[in-house]
């Protein structure tokens, strides 16, 4: 076939400007992008002018610049300038920027015009002579007859960066050609720094706000910066920055020039910084506030007013004004807060090591928290001092998060003299960084471990919070395998410890699923069974005297971090009885203390360790439901002391239990922020595991997307062999969107997938759950008699005493596919008990598939009964998927048709009903692809789509025809 030449050179062109635009989209800012694309292609009824505000660094220029590569590759003119305040005595600086790219179009100007703008861009040339120069007006004239000549040609962008800082001629010139241009293809995109318009702008021009990113966004612009920094230091720079992108870039050049420098390890994060905006605004600071502002940045984020008054030794408020006229600082009730994270890096890191070291005495004598002492001592320490890290390892715990805590612990490690006592905060740091989930800082924590510490109790703290992290990240074979080797040590260290790392190898064969894994669990259990109780983790008030006789010397076992003392009675129970019911799957259903059958007395428990050991096993007997008051509770008490790596292990037990119960709304709110955290912690199989979440719930809404459903790049870091709990959620939630498409020979090869050829079981748990979906599949497609020997299989691994859910489970499915079994008598026994009330979804699945095997028996009245249950509960639960399917049955069962009550909205699809009512109550795309888990485009693509089929031209009109119906 032959290619013409032209047709192919202008192909590659697109496609070279294609990547180039890509690699340069800003990160974050979708949803800015696209109202500034309103703008720049003169939408109807969008605004001709736009104005970018924001503070320093937050992305005003790269958005600019962002948009004149798009307007330019689109075929529009743009011309652009950039305000600088020093040019302000250069008359017409700007009008020059602005009109170097145009001057041959001078000539073709009116005489007048052309030489009113010739002599404007040669100022130079009136210098010394009688003639000034044009006026102002003669100059706004000409520019606006230049602008509208352009516009005759194509459209014009006219792009201003900081209009705050041009003159005042030029701004008015502009403003002009807001009004004059009225609907001429002139669009005007400017820029100004702080919250507020600056003067001589139209009153009504409209402002876009600039926020800072948000987290995923922050860490993915921090990821992609040279030497990025990883672990503690990343958090922290995350954390620092506030989303400000200029300040990542900053703080990640600095940490990286300061790790190049060697810097000791642990010591504070405060890096100098590279940009000098700030530092010459603290250079003309009178040297008092300067040294007032050294101690505010060196003190806590938000300290009082009254404390850093006290460690300077003044009580003078006015110290404080010429920051405040400069911008950098504001006191808001009794609080000083810096304006700018790059404020406050400049305030600390242009002192001397002597004035920032005499800082943190003093106000480690000002502050009264005693974590606050600890952290200004340290800060002011250069060598091992067992005083000041006593007080940091005294003190760590008290911090309201595990950050930091793990990062006071690492701290007192660094400045502990003695090595046992070093290797002993080392090993809480560890735990606590584990509760972080960070897996870079557990890295690098541990190998320093390694090197100071032989103690058995020590290691397996150790072993324990590595294997956790590796677990989280997809290594189960190398975390189960280190557990494994820590074992050794189950004799010496006590009953307590070795049940909690066989409590946490428990959570790995889990997620494993492999065989191998629940055999060597079994051993594990039993060493840990016989360990010696004599020496118990957190040993009270003894072991306190014990260690006060016999000195420093004999170091304290290790503290167990977040989840509290493992030496309680009940603790040991609730670790036991998880890892039995992981051991022996038969036995967790009416175990003692599981489910309500049995009273589990989760108000009394003080531990959260027991606390999440009986949350956790109660998902697995499918009693997670009972006690979701606890597990929600427990969960946010994890979220707010920021341990995503214990939440981790049971964030997606309680999002399994909220779609089981028909809370899709919670649960999807719940996948959205706990994916934000996976990523920012960089967890891959963590991300899997939520994104196929996300998809099952995509699915039973009936808001499937087109494939591709998963993102490829989280998938190639998880070994799916080795995480088969990942696995069989990935196949149901590729089962569950092929059904909701009508893709029943998809949905049929996805779910049996997760039975073995032989009908064994993917992943113990979570395969036999998905039964009856695979029944239902298997009758779509006509393979009944391939499912009944894996039907048969379940129900005999399920004992005498399956859950109340694995019941409903396995009536349906026999009804469905076993020609032996009566089906209207397993119909029956599937929905009479009440107890299945607890799984809505489940239930109203039943009564579908019942009503359709109604339907053909010719019982038509019984069938509708069932359907219009069915769909009443799918409506109510917004089972978009069943509701659909049952609404179908109902029509071809000869029911009325429900009658029409959403107006033009009928003719839409599930998911372009939900895009088009979240528009209408002013979300932009980007907020609604977060809600619905659909990127901005496909919402902007549905938008486009639907909008001839409701009779609207613009985003507006919908609000309007929503309020009408």
């Amino acid at each position: 076939m032959t290619v013409h030449p032209s047709r192919s050179a202008a192909g590659e062109e697109a496609a070279r400007r294609s990547c180039r635009t890509a690699a340069s989209h800003p990160l974050g800012r979708d949803g800015e992008i696209e109202r500034i694309l309103q703008c720049v292609t003169g939408l109807p009824g969008r605004p001709q002018a736009l104005l970018l505000l924001g503070e320093e660094g937050i992305g005003r220029t790269t958005l600019l610049h962002h948009a004149g590569e798009l307007a330019t590759s689109d075929g529009m003119l743009v011309l652009s300038a950039q305000g600088w305040a020093a040019d302000r005595r250069h008359a017409r600086a700007c009008l020059q920027q602005l009109l170097v790219p145009v001057l041959d179009e001078l000539p073709g100007l009116l005489a007048v015009h052309g030489q009113v703008l010739s002599a404007a861009m040669n100022p130079a040339s009136h210098d010394g002579g009688s003639d000034e120069g044009p006026d102002d007006g003669q100059v706004q004239a000409a520019l606006l007859a230049l602008l509208e000549r352009l516009a005759t040609f194509r459209p014009v962008l006219v792009c201003v960066d900081d209009i705050h800082a041009c003159d005042r001629a030029f701004v008015d010139a502009l403003c002009a050609g807001i009004r004059l241009l009225a609907g001429r293809p002139v669009r005007l995109l400017l820029t100004a720094r702080g919250e507020t318009p600056p003067p001589g702008l139209p009153p009504g021009m409209e402002t876009l706000h600039l926020g800072p990113l948000s987290v995923l966004s922050a860490a993915a612009l921090l990821d992609r910066q040279p030497a990025a920094p990883t672990g503690r230091r990343r958090l922290e720079i995350l954390e620092e920055a506030e989303g400000n992108p200029l300040a990542l870039v900053e703080l990640s050049r600095g940490a990286s020039t300061a790790s190049r420098a060697g810097g000791a390890d642990g010591a504070p994060a405060r890096r100098p910084m590279t940009a000098h905006a700030f530092a010459v605004r603290l250079d003309a600071l009178p040297p008092e506030t300067g040294r007032a502002l050294l101690y505010a940045a060196a003190a806590e984020p938000g300290e009082s007013v009254a404390t850093l008054m006290a460690a300077l030794d003044t009580d003078d408020l006015a110290v404080w004004a010429p920051a405040e006229a400069a911008g950098l600082v504001s006191l808001i009730e009794g609080r000083l807060v810096f304006r700018h994270p790059l404020a406050r890096s400049a305030a600390f890191s242009r002192h001397t090591a002597g004035d920032r070291q005499r800082a943190h005495l003093d106000l480690a004598e000002a502050v009264t928290q005693p974590e606050s002492r600890a952290r200004h001592l340290a800060g002011a320490t250069l060598r091992t001092s067992e005083p000041v890290a006593a007080a940091l390892d005294d003190s760590a715990w008290r911090h309201g998060d595990v950050v930091g805590t793990a990062s006071a612990l690492e701290q007192a490690a660094r400045l502990s003299p003695q090595r046992r006592e070093r290797a002993r905060r080392l090993a809480e740091a560890l735990v606590a960084a584990q509760a972080v989930g960070d897996p870079g800082w557990v890295r690098d924590l541990y190998s320093r471990f390694v090197q100071d510490s032989e103690d058995p109790e020590l290691a397996c703290a150790a072993a324990g919070a590595l294997a956790s992290t590796l677990s989280l990240e997809s290594a189960q074979r190398e975390a189960f395998d280190l557990l494994v080797d820590a074992s050794e040590h189950f004799p010496a260290v006590g009953r307590s410890v070795a049940l909690a790392l066989t409590a946490v190898a428990a959570g790995i064969a889990v997620q494993s699923g492999l065989p191998e894994h629940r055999a060597g669990l079994s051993t594990l259990l039993d060493r840990a069974r016989e360990a010696d109780g004599g020496r118990e983790t957190g040993g009270g008030q003894e072991s306190d005297r014990a260690r006060e006789a016999d000195g420093v010397d004999r170091p304290r076992p290790p503290v167990t971090g977040p989840l509290g003392r493992l030496d309680r009675p009940d603790t040991q129970q609730a670790l036991d009885a998880l890892v039995t019911a992981v051991v022996r799957p038969q036995a967790a259903t009416g175990s003692p203390g599981l489910g309500r059958a049995h009273g589990a007395p989760l108000d009394g428990l003080e531990t959260p360790a027991c606390r999440i050991a009986v949350l956790s096993a109660a998902y697995l007997a499918d009693e997670a439901d009972m006690c979701l008051g606890q597990f929600r509770e427990s969960d946010a008490q994890l979220r707010t002391a920021r341990a995503f790596g214990i939440r981790g292990w049971t964030v997606l037990a309680l999002a399994d239990t909220l779609v089981g119960i028909g809370w899709f709304t919670e649960a999807e709110a719940l996948v959205r922020e706990a994916t934000a955290e996976s990523v920012v912690l960089r967890l891959p199989r963590l991300q899997a595991d939520l994104q196929v979440q996300a998809l099952a719930l995509r699915a039973l809404r009936g808001t499937v997307p087109p494939e591709p459903w998963l993102t490829s790049s989280i998938w190639r870091a998880v070994c799916l062999d080795e995480n088969r709990a990942t696995h069989a959620r990935l196949l149901r939630a590729r089962g569950l969107a092929s059904i909701a498409l009508g893709d029943w020979d998809g949905a049929w090869r996805h779910l049996r997938e997760m039975f073995t050829g032989d009908g064994a079981p993917l992943h113990p748990v979570l395969s036999p759950r998905s039964i009856a979906e695979l029944a239902v599949a298997a009758q779509r497609t006509g393979r009944t008699a391939e499912v009944v020997p894996i039907l048969a299989r379940v129900r005999a691994e399920q004992g005498d005493r399956p859950s109340t859910r694995m019941t409903l489970l396995l009536h349906h499915a026999t009804a469905l596919v076993d020609p032996d079994e009566d089906a209207e008598q397993h119909f029956h026994l599937a929905l009479v008990n009440h107890e299945a009330n607890r799984w809505p979804w489940e239930r109203a699945h039943v009564r579908l598939n019942y009503g359709i095997w109604l339907r053909r028996c010719r019982r038509t009245r019984e069938a509708r009964q069932q359907l219009t249950t069915a769909r009443e509960t799918a409506e109510r639960l917004g089972a978009g998927a069943l509701a659909a399917a049952a609404a179908r049955e109902l029509r071809a069962s000869g029911a009325a048709p429900t009658p029409d009550t959403s107006g033009p909205l009928e003719q839409l699809t599930a998911q372009q009903r939900q895009i088009v009512l979240l528009a209408a109550r002013g979300l932009s795309n980007r907020e609604i692809g977060e809600q619905l888990f659909l990127s901005p485009r496909t919402v902007g693509s549905h938008l486009y789509n639907v909008y001839p089929k409701l009779g609207v031209s613009r985003r507006q009109q919908l609000r309007d025809l929503l309020q009408d119906r």
